[in-house]
């Protein structure tokens, strides 16, 4: 039993292999025997050694990790997304080391800060109003950049997501189509340098259908603190109900904020769908199983998480040699991954006095 730290050279005497052979176990390279590769790890588990990424780093000027900065962590599909991230960068041997900012500009400027002194291989960046310093930190010749759950218009590099002002406009159409006209929908407020641009965006491509529609807007609410929340649903259903008690649909931008307008409807003895049709954004795994099944707008983030985990390897690999000499890898700028709109039991068409009566079809 040693007492002092285990070495490279350590593992290598224990194994009966060079510290080339080693390296290559620890790093994947490929080109070791199963046997050999057996033996290594084995070496590897009775020593404990730990290898020091930071020493090898500063001769390879490789740090091995990509940065993962998320608004939110109380967002299931936030973590679905990393997972897939995660995933699509295990076999490449990439690490995802992961920052989190409370939808705040300015801590998504201090994490991106953080991250690049520690020299990232990659950026993956939920696409927000970035501020102007964070913008020039990610000027090119900077490590690549993905912005995901959005398809900003200017991104800062590469785009993987939807439009969700397209998907607000789904939401608007959707209700509208069921026969309602006095719709009403649910988001929080900016909070300081707090915001939620792309629910935001939601609730402005609803806006956006409904006044084509030639209706009134007043109802679509921006109140209340971020994070989305069950709470902030109930909260803001509340004071929607307040304004107009006869409101006929309801499209909350995130299913948290939905499941908490639910609640809220229950508690007050208000049926859904029977009375008001509630629509959300997200598919979070608990609206399918409220009673009735939450009416959603799906889209797949774990897919864009594996998407970002392949454009990243194509990415930071050495260029390719063709006839023509190197070659950088041709990638989209911005990938559409779309959505799906869910018709659940929390939406039906409304009958001629405005009363709810057919059957929502099940996705």
């Amino acid at each position: 039993m040693r007492e002092d730290k285990a070495t490279l050279r350590d593992v290598s005497r224990l194994a009966g292999v060079s510290r080339m052979t080693v390296a290559r176990v620890l790093h994947r390279s490929g080109g070791v025997l199963p046997t050999t590769q057996a033996r290594v790890e084995q070496a590897v588990s009775a020593l404990g050694y730990v290898p020091d990424r930071a020493a090898g780093s500063l001769s390879t000027r490789r740090s091995g990790f990509v940065g993962l900065v998320l608004p939110t962590l109380n967002n299931a599909n936030f973590a679905s997304l990393a997972e897939g991230l995660t995933e699509a960068l295990r076999p490449a041997n990439y690490e995802v080391l992961i920052g989190y900012t409370g939808y705040s500009v300015a801590e998504e400027e201090r994490q991106i800060r953080t991250m690049l002194a520690r020299r990232p291989e990659a950026l993956v960046l939920a696409a927000t109003g970035h501020s102007p310093a964070t913008r020039r930190l990610l000027e090119p010749g900077r490590p690549p950049v993905i912005e995901i759950a959005e398809l900003p218009d200017q991104p800062l590099a590469h785009a993987i997501g939807l439009s969700n002002e397209a998907a607000g406009r789904a939401a608007a159409d959707t209700l509208l189509g069921l026969g309602h006209r006095k719709l009403g929908a649910i988001g929080p407020g900016r909070d300081g340098d707090r915001i939620d641009t792309r629910g935001e965006a939601r609730l402005r491509g609803f806006v956006a259908a409904v006044a084509a529609a030639g209706l009134p807007t007043s109802l679509a609410l921006a109140e209340g603190g971020l994070p989305n929340s069950y709470r902030h649903g109930a909260e803001a259903m509340a004071a929607l109900l307040a304004q107009a008690p006869d409101v006929e649909a309801v499209f909350a931008i995130s299913d948290l904020s939905a499941v908490g307008a639910l609640s809220e409807c229950q508690r007050r003895g208000i049926a859904v769908p029977g009375r008001i049709s509630l629509l959300g954004f997200g598919d979070f795994d608990i609206g399918q199983q409220l009673v009735p099944p939450l009416s959603t707008i799906a889209t797949d983030f774990p897919g864009m998480g594996r998407a970002a985990g392949r454009m990243i390897i194509e990415l930071v690999a050495p260029p390719s040699t063709g006839a023509g000499g190197l070659q950088q890898p041709a990638l989209d700028r911005r990938l559409d991954i779309g959505f799906n709109l869910l018709e659940r039991g929390t939406t039906r068409a409304a009958g001629p006095a405005g009363i709810n009566h057919r059957k929502a079809s099940h996705a």
